[in-house]
């Protein structure tokens, strides 16, 4: 069952925010999808780990500051919201945008960061190894590029959005477009700083992405220097429904671990 969703102020922002489990906290960013359904993939998490996934600004029904115009800005935003909440030491998990903020944040600052986990993260780029564009992508391919399982985008396409799905869909588009559209999901420095983030890294890739190619994980793991990867065979770019199960299981085994 999915948590409630409650509020949380950071700064100048009331940020909406599922929580659920006890244990150590396990901050997950999530993608330009925005807020995450609650699935089984993150009961998983919670059956050992105190979950919190906040909605990042400018996505859903959280506002769009302007002081938040690039991904570097999205990565000081999270150091704050981490002040705020007064965690600790967190372990750092994030999807495509979300595990793109989670790296640019590492490469600021690891102080409070037990381990990070990306999973498909955007932010690099691999010369000779194009990335799908959503940007143009039609709603069908949208949703169908995203799975391997093509069961679960059947599933989606068969739902009638109300109008509160809607308009969060299209501010979700909006704020992706402010933080990926120039250059296209990466940041070309963000390679050149990799070599900051001192904690323990895992690298977590469908091996049938269609947006972020898996040879992507190679870049991350030339960069990163604690840095494992796993690819999941079968997992199209959206792991943690594709593949949910598995997933999980190679999240819990790194976070046991480290």
């Amino acid at each position: 069952m999915a948590p409630p969703i409650t509020r949380h102020k950071v700064r100048d922002l009331d940020v909406r925010m599922m929580r659920a489990g006890a244990g150590a906290p396990l901050l997950f960013l999530h993608s330009a999808g925005g807020m995450p359904v609650w699935t089984p993939f993150f009961d998983k998490l919670a059956a050992q780990y105190d979950v919190i996934i906040p909605e990042h600004p400018g996505f859903g029904d959280t506002p769009a500051p302007d002081w938040i115009r690039n991904i570097g800005d999205m990565a000081m935003y999270y150091l704050d919201f981490l002040d705020s909440m007064g965690l600790g030491k967190v372990h750092l998990a994030g999807h495509s945008l979300g595990g793109w903020t989670a790296a640019e944040l590492a490469t600021r600052n690891c102080t409070d960061i037990l381990d990070l986990t990306l999973i498909a993260p955007a932010g690099l780029r691999v010369k000779g190894a194009p990335s799908g564009d959503n940007f143009i992508w039609s709603a069908e391919e949208s949703v169908r590029n995203m799975f391997h399982n093509q069961k679960i985008a059947d599933a989606i396409l068969a739902m009638t959005p109300t109008e509160e799905d809607s308009d969060r869909a299209l501010a979700n588009r909006f704020m992706a477009a402010r933080l990926g559209w120039e250059p296209r999901w990466h940041n070309p420095a963000l390679a050149r700083w990799l070599h900051r983030i001192s904690v323990p890294t895992q690298v977590i890739w469908g091996g049938n992405d269609m947006l972020l190619p898996p040879v992507y994980a190679e870049a991350w793991k030339a960069g990163v220097p604690d840095v494992r990867v796993e690819i999941i065979p079968e997992c199209g770019h959206a792991v943690t429904a594709d593949k949910g199960d598995a997933c999980a299981a190679t999240i819990l085994s790194f976070l046991a671990r480290s």
